[in-house]
This record gives structure tokens, C-alpha cells and sequence, in this order.
């Protein structure tokens, strides 16, 4: 890392921290700056990270530098987390005689690299781990501290060493030597998990005892200093759960940056057994791996060294009874995987993998770092999420009995359950009945998380960004979402004490309003300012696609771009006393109707509505295709009129859309804008969903008609006459300079639905559709007609599970084609209820329904228009998954046209 004096900052595993003073010397003796602790840091930390995880951590700072051996330099022993900490720091509560204090837990590489910031060069932890509901569990490891009295040194600490080791493999424990970095050696031992603070700590204190009584000459259990005088200290005391030792691979406050080093039993053997510096041991790590590994249940090592002698049977026999008696305990069994009786205990204890698909691995598996989470859905005896986070190696779950919030006043209940394995992150299956869980698991969405707050067993904050056409995006509130878990538990008995709350703090947290997709050099560039407000909004339930006619397909209205008639209250404007003309319609195409001998001209198309902008002398007037006022529906456009340049009036044509996070137009995001009629409901969502304008062509000019004049000539007029620059929500966006192909790539890889191609030798054909402007689009979409609904289960219950769907046939008729039950919101699928009981009816509007799709069906007179993107057509006329896309309220059911039937 470079060493610079001015402070900088820096990401670290998607985590910002701020870096200063990186060459002050904190090591004297040998030089050795923070710039070198904070490399240090980042660099053993795959190994150092398993040992510190989830357990609190007390630190020793010097921030002026450890000093010389004649002046050592000012320390701070510190418990409490500093308020200065970064919020994403990992912490979690102890509660001492004065009140809690929190801790930071030492989870991740950033973290250490803030404790090499602050200088805190020592850190030290208890032998227990918090769980994820923030208590302590029992400890999973045993520690002896073996400390050399005066006249005794490490060469005594290791022959001690080997007297444990054969003591504590005759208890099922395989021991780990760590030369300390100051005097002694410490051992380490997995435990099971199956035993608390105090019946390891009593075990410990007996085996220390054991041991004095049998080498009494170099052994010591009493804390008494005058008692240690050549001999070594079996410091057993540091099992106590309010105990904590220095972390392995800590640095230490010496006058040099020695290391606790985990050792392996070959190097104890050697006679110029040391304690090492860090450079050194970088070195070890990178040659020989991690000696500590077995603690893991990844042995790095055999368990016994060639030529050592293997205690028997009855020896084992001997040191377990003498230990264990004098304790009146059990000895600490000895599974050396950390998580046997940790973090999946519980999780193993309710499967049985001879029974179950479910993933049932024997140990703690590994995040690689990313921070990810899957949302499953579960249809056991009742239906419901389960929310799952990637945390310390496994996967800290919520069961949400009423889905995912779709509103941030609206909290829901999340009941935590037992940690998951990270392989439960890909499991999809039928867990049989009679077994814990039993039903259908299905992955409802997944992604990864950016931590802004973890407060073990307290609260948790999350920016999730889940998968395309995800749960969260389709049916929750939005692909990118800031989701806030607060435990509530014991409030209400001893029953709740898993009860948390999750709370929507805000959809689309991470992302800004980004740029219109345009084209390289300004082809089909939209001139739209990122940021003017746009802040993305969640539940787009689908992919962007474009409108259709002129750019959208015929896309305009919110019942016409906003309501059924014109808004209550709105009327036209004493400036525009004559009807507005019609737009023109565009034809649906292929790549392959584009002639050679034709000069098209191509534009992207845009997925909004359509709309006729009226301007004269600076007021406007926006009217749907249909011809209905929808001025006062768009406040945020009213004064688009000052980009008029030269001329005091003009007729133009263009589509309205709402830009999502990456700056594409979202046909779900503008539905926010559709049926509302109170001014104080046209103003909220102005905010939540800003709209711009993109102008493509023009009608009038200064009060003449130019619509007899070609596509080449009224675009040229419209550059003239706009200047967009005038007004950040408003875009003239240039045609695509290319051939089709070309043209469909870009507009594929610009998230757009595809490409309008006009006639540059064609006329203005008001109110009608024509050939001389062809749609085609890279997916299908198709207007329908909606006849009925079915009502939904699980977090549907109550709503509108599925809408029943019909288009004309070629006698005109209306006939069934089919049902959509995806890409809508939850709270789109209550509102519905409403909505359509206005229009029940007692019979089908259609004949041949399935007997299936007619089952509990809740039939609708045939008025209102939806619009919904499908795979294909079936041979009888049906549509293959059709997914929903949004109400055609600009439509009437006479206006549906079978795009290709197939």
C-alpha cells in the first residue's frame, strides 16, 4: 500500500473507509508505519478472520505508537465501540453491572483495516461467539495460556505444551500451539458447543491442576506470582466468558510487531523456538498454510508427528478420570468443526438428510466475501418468505408470514428462525410431509446486499439488489430495495422472543436516475439530465419496454395517459379551444418488412404514453391519444413550453416516460401516475415517479399545419422550432444512424423494447395507423381485454391472484386467450378488488374458458384494457406466460389488435 500523508479513502470489499496519517511510525525500533499494519491486516486476513468473527472484540490501542522499551508509548484499553466507527462495522451487546456496552465484531477485512487505522493493534476476544439473535453461545473453544515465570521461557512454555497436548488428546481435543508474541504459548482446543462458559472453564481449571500435581517442578495452576518463580503458569481463568485473549494473528504492543502465531508441533520442537514478526509470519502462511485450519475442521497437519508417541489407552483413561472427577463434569467433547454445535447445531438437530433434500453440510460454509441473500417461497402449513442473509458463514434467516413490506409505513412481522447453511442459498425442492417444513420451496429472489448496519440480535439494515424480473422487483417493492430488520422480541411473553419487525426504509435505495438510453456519438440519444429528481422507485413489474404507435405501442394513457376522461377538475386551457388532433398509429413489423428500396429512418422506441403537446404562448396542454386533457396529471411537465425557440406555438408529438434507476424508461414505474385524481395524490407521486417528455415529431407550427410534409422535413422543423436544452425533462432524442440490425442490438443492449421505423418519404397520417411506421419490438407483447379474475392465495390472499385475459378473433368476437398471474404488485392486486367489482357481472363476457381457469373465477363486463408481454402463441390461440406489463386505459376494447396470433 502506498504510504502518502494525505488522508485518502478507499473501498475495501464494497466498504469505504478513510485512511490518514498512513506514515507515522507506530513501531520505532524497526520502523514500522500504519501504512505497514493496515497491509498487514489485509493480508492475513483470510486467515485471521475465522478466529475474531462473531466475537466481541476488546482492543489496545497506542495512537501515538507503541514507544521504546525506556518510553513506551500512551495505551487505551477500549470495550466500548467508538462513535466514530463506520456504520457498516459488525456489533453486538454485553450486558455489564453499569448497563450494555457494544463491541464491534471483527467480521470482515474492512473491518480490521479500521482497527489498523485507529491503531488498535491489539485485538482481543472471548472463546464464545455471539448467535445471530445477539446472545452468547457456549464457547467453542478451550484455551490454556501458558505463562512463563521469572527464571522460565519459551523453551519451558513448550515443553509444557507437549504435556497438555497428551492430556488433552486423551480427552477426544486435538491442541493448537500459538506462540504469543509476548511470552508464553497459548493452546487451543475445538469444542463441541455443548457446554457453557463455566463447565469449560472448571474443566480447564482441573486439568491445570492435573498437571501441577504431576510435574510440580515446572508446573503451576495458582495465579499467585510468588508461587511462579521458574516454573510455568497454566492459566486456565481465560474460559471464563467475560474473559478474553489476544486473537490469533494479532499484532502486539511490543516494542516490536511481534505476532500471535498459530505454530505447527514441528516448529515447537525447534530449539531456537522464537516469537515471530509479521513479515515473517506472512512468510509461514504463505509456505505451510494455517496450523489453526484443524480448529476449523480442515486439518492442515496429521494429528500426530512422526515418531512422537501416542498415548494409550489406559493413559487417556487415566488423564480424563483425574481431570473430569476433580471437576465433577463432562469433558467438552470433541468435534473439531467449529460449527457442530455453533451456528448449524440447531439447523442439524430438525433434519434428517436420509429423509430431506435439503442441503445438511457438516460444517460452516464459505461466503467468499460477497454479501448475498435469497428470499424463498415457502408453502408449508401456511405460506410465507423466508428472508435469508449471508452472515459469518452462514445464512441468518427471517420467516415473513405477510411477505416483503411494500410501503415504509407498513411494517410486517419477521419471526427469526435457526441459521441456514450457505448452500440452502440454491436449494429449490418439495420437502416431504411430516419433516420439519414440509412443502414447496421455491426461490422467490435473490442477489446481494450492501450492509449499511448489522447489531447482532438487534437491528439490521440492508440494501438489497435482487435478479431481473425477481420477486422483489415483480411482486415486492422494487429490484432494489432498503430493508430495515428490528427485533422486537420478549415484549409480548416468552413466545416472541424471536420477533423482529422488517420495515421498508426506502425502494430503489441505491441507485440515482441515470441517463436516457441513447446511442454512442448521439444516435438515438436522449438528452434527459440524470438526477432531476428521478429517484428510482421500486415495483417496475417489468422489464422496460416501450410503448407503441409513433414510439410507444399506441402507449398512451393513463386512461389516456392518466385517466378514463380527462382528470376531475381539469379542463382545457382558454388558450386550446379546438379538439386535439390524433396521433398517428404505428403498424407491428419485422426486421424482414423493411425493404431495401425504402430509406427508413429509425428511432428507439420508448415505453410510455403517447401524448399530443400543445404549446402557445408559453402554456401547454397534454392530451392522450384518445383526446382526453391530461395537463394537470403531469405537473412536473407544465412549463415545457419555454423550449420553444422563434415560435410562440406548435403542435407536438411525443411520449411521456418515467426513467428507472439506469436511466431506462419503466412502463411499471409511470402506472404510478394513472387514475389519480386528488391534487394532493398528483403532487406525491410527481415526486415518487418524475416523468420527461421525448418529442419526435411535429404537427404544427406558429398555427400552420405541417403534416403534408415529409418525415425528413417535420424533423428538421422540430430541431428548429425545440430546443430542448431549455428544460432538463424534456428530449428530442436523435434517429439511430445505422442499418436495422444494428439498430436492434443497440436498442436490446440499452434495455429498450425495440425499434420504430419510419418512412423518411411519409406524411403525417392524423389519427390512423399506417404502414409507413413499423414497430418491431424483441419481445411480444399483446393488448387484451380483461373478462375476469381469480382470486389469489398465500400473501395474494384477499386479492387478485390472476387476471383472465381476451382478444378479438378474426370474426370479430372476443375469444379466451389465456391468464396472467406475474409482473403485478402486491399492492396492485389488493387495489384491483376494488376496481372490478365495479364491473362484476354473474356469467363469463366469453365462451370457452377452461374448466380449470373457470373454477372460482370472478367474472367483469368486457371494458377494461391491459397490456401483458408473452413468449408465443400457442396453436389454439392462447398465450404462452404471459407476464403483465400495466393497464391500457387510453384503449378501448375495440382498439385491441392481435399483434401475431400465431
Amino acid at each position: 500500500m502506498a504510504i502518502r500523508e494525505q488522508p485518502e479513502t478507499v473501498q475495501i470489499d464494497g466498504r469505504r473507509l478513510r485512511l490518514t496519517n498512513l506514515s507515522k511510525v507506530l513501531y520505532p525500533a524497526t520502523g514500522t508505519t500504519k501504512a505497514d499494519v493496515v497491509a498487514y491486516l489485509a493480508e492475513i486476513a483470510p486467515v485471521m478472520l475465522p478466529y475474531c468473527s462473531g466475537r466481541a472484540t476488546t482492543r489496545k490501542r497506542w495512537p501515538n505508537g507503541v514507544g521504546t522499551a525506556q518510553e513506551p508509548g500512551e495505551v487505551f484499553f477500549i470495550k466500548n465501540l467508538e462513535s466514530s466507527a463506520p456504520d457498516w462495522v459488525v456489533r453486538a451487546d454485553i450486558q455489564h453491572s453499569g448497563g450494555p456496552k457494544t463491541y464491534p465484531l471483527v467480521d470482515d477485512r474492512a473491518t480490521l483495516a479500521w482497527l489498523g487505522q485507529v491503531a488498535a493493534l491489539e485485538i482481543h476476544v472471548p472463546q464464545w461467539r455471539f448467535g445471530s439473535d445477539g446472545s452468547p453461545r457456549h464457547p467453542d473453544r478451550l484455551v490454556l495460556d501458558l505463562d512463563p515465570g521469572e527464571g522460565a521461557g519459551l523453551a519451558e512454555c513448550a515443553e509444557v505444551a507437549r504435556l497438555a497436548r497428551s492430556l488433552l488428546r486423551g480427552m477426544g481435543l486435538e491442541p493448537v500451539p500459538v506462540t504469543s508474541g509476548s511470552k508464553g504459548i497459548h493452546l487451543y482446543s475445538a469444542l463441541d458447543g455443548s457446554h457453557s462458559s463455566d463447565e469449560v472453564n472448571a474443566v480447564a481449571h482441573e486439568l491445570a491442576r492435573a498437571m501441577e500435581a504431576d510435574h510440580p517442578d515446572l508446573i503451576v495452576s495458582d495465579m499467585k506470582k510468588s508461587l511462579r518463580g521458574g516454573k510455568v503458569l497454566v492459566d486456565w481463568s481465560q474460559n471464563n466468558g467475560a474473559k478474553t485473549t489476544i486473537a490469533p494473528y494479532s499484532l502486539r504492543g511490543r516494542p516490536h510487531p511481534t505476532v500471535a502465531a498459530p505454530r505447527t508441533w514441528a516448529e515447537l520442537d525447534a530449539p531456537d523456538l522464537a516469537h515471530l514478526e509479521y513479515p515473517e509470519v506472512l512468510r509461514l502462511v504463505g509456505e505451510r498454510g494455517d496450523p489453526m485450519a484443524v480448529l476449523l475442521g480442515e486439518p492442515d497437519e496429521p494429528y500426530h508427528d512422526p515418531g512422537e508417541r501416542t498415548p494409550g489407552s489406559a493413559e487417556r483413561a487415566r488423564a480424563e478420570r483425574e481431570v473430569v472427577a476433580a471437576g465433577g463434569v463432562s469433558a467438552p467433547g470433541g468435534r473439531s468443526d467449529r460449527a457442530a454445535g455453533d451456528r448449524l447445531a440447531r439447523y442439524r438437530s430438525m433434519r434428517d438428510p436420509s429423509r430431506t433434500p435439503e442441503p445438511v453440510p457438516a460444517s460452516v460454509g464459505d461466503s467468499g466475501g460477497e454479501l448475498s441473500f435469497v428470499i424463498q417461497e415457502h408453502h408449508a402449513s401456511r405460506w410465507h418468505l423466508d428472508f435469508r442473509l449471508a452472515h459469518d458463514g452462514v445464512l441468518v434467516s427471517w420467516a415473513l408470514p405477510k411477505g416483503v413490506p411494500l410501503e415504509g409505513r407498513k411494517n410486517h412481522l419477521a419471526v427469526q428462525t435457526e441459521d441456514h447453511p450457505m448452500e440452502y442459498g440454491s436449494f429449490e425442492g418439495t420437502i416431504p410431509q411430516g419433516e420439519y417444513g414440509g412443502g414447496d420451496v421455491r426461490i422467490w429472489d435473490e442477489g446481494t446486499y450492501e450492509l449499511h448496519k448489522w447489531h447482532e440480535g438487534k437491528e439490521v439494515i440492508a440494501v438489497l439488489t435482487g435478479r431481473p424480473g425477481g420477486g422483489l422487483e415483480t411482486d415486492g417493492p422494487g429490484r432494489t430495495a432498503k430493508l430495515a430488520l428490528i427485533h422486537t422480541g420478549g415484549r409480548g411473553g416468552e413466545g416472541e422472543r424471536n420477533h423482529w419487525l422488517i420495515h421498508l426504509m426506502d425502494a430503489g435505495a441505491s441507485g440515482g436516475a441515470g441517463r436516457g438510453g441513447g446511442a454512442k456519438g448521439g444516435a438515438g440519444r436522449a438528452r434527459v439530465r440524470a438526477g432531476d429528481g428521478a429517484e428510482p422507485q421500486g415495483g417496475d413489474g417489468a422489464k422496460p419496454d416501450s410503448g407503441d404507435d409513433g414510439q410507444a405501442d399506441d402507449g398512451e394513457g393513463a386512461r389516456d395517459a392518466g385517466g378514463s376522461s380527462a382528470a376531475p377538475g381539469t379542463t382545457a386551457r382558454p388558450a386550446f379551444r379546438g379538439r386535439p388532433p390524433r396521433p398517428m398509429l404505428a403498424s407491428a413489423g419485422e426486421v424482414g418488412d423493411l425493404v431495401d428500396d425504402i430509406d427508413w429512418a429509425l428511432e428507439m422506441k420508448w415505453d410510455g404514453v403517447r401524448a399530443v403537446v400543445e404549446v402557445e404562448g408559453g402554456q401547454i396542454r397534454l392530451t392522450s391519444r384518445n383526446g382526453n386533457d391530461v395537463t394537470k396529471l403531469y405537473p412536473d411537465l407544465a412549463d415545457v413550453g419555454v423550449c420553444l425557440d422563434g415560435v410562440a406555438s406548435a403542435v407536438l408529438d411525443g411520449e411521456i416516460v418515467a426513467l428507472d434507476g439506469r436511466g431506462r424508461p419503466s412502463f411499471a414505474r409511470l402506472q404510478k401516475r394513472f387514475n389519480l385524481a386528488r391534487p394532493r395524490d398528483i403532487a406525491a407521486a410527481a415526486k415518487s415517479a418524475p416523468v420527461h417528455v421525448m418529442l419526435f415529431d411535429v404537427l404544427a407550427v406558429g398555427g400552420k399545419d405541417v403534416v403534408d410534409e415529409t418525415y425528413d422535413e417535420r424533423r428538421r422543423r422540430l430541431r428548429e422550432v425545440v430546443d430542448p436544452d431549455r428544460h432538463p425533462r424534456l428530449a428530442v432524442p436523435d434517429a439511430f444512424e445505422g442499418d436495422i440490425e444494428a439498430a436492434m442490438r443497440a436498442s436490446n443492449e440499452w434495455g429498450l423494447e425495440g425499434v420504430v421505423a419510419k418512412r423518411r418519404d411519409s406524411r403525417y397520417v392524423v389519427g390512423r395507423r399506417s404502414r409507413a411506421w413499423l414497430k418491431v419490438k424483441h419481445t411480444l407483447t399483446q393488448e387484451a381485454v380483461v373478462v375476469g379474475w381469480r382470486p389469489g392465495q398465500g400473501t395474494r390472499g384477499g386479492a387478485v391472484g390472476s387476471l383472465l385475459l381476451a382478444v378479438p378473433g378474426d370474426d370479430g368476437e372476443l375469444h379466451y386467450a389465456g391468464r396472467v398471474g406475474s409482473g403485478f404488485t402486491q399492492r396492485e392486486a389488493r387495489d384491483w378488488v376494488d376496481e372490478l367489482a365495479k364491473i362484476e357481472r354473474h356469467t363469463p363476457p366469453v365462451a370457452g374458458v377452461p374448466r380449470l381457469d373457470a373454477r372460482d373465477a370472478r367474472w367483469v363486463s368486457a371494458e377494461r384494457v391491459a397490456e401483458v408481454e408473452l413468449s408465443e402463441w400457442t396453436t389454439d390461440r392462447r398465450m404462452r406466460h404471459p407476464r403483465w406489463r400495466g393497464w391500457r386505459p387510453d384503449k378501448a376494447p375495440g382498439d385491441v389488435v392481435v399483434e401475431a396470433p400465431g
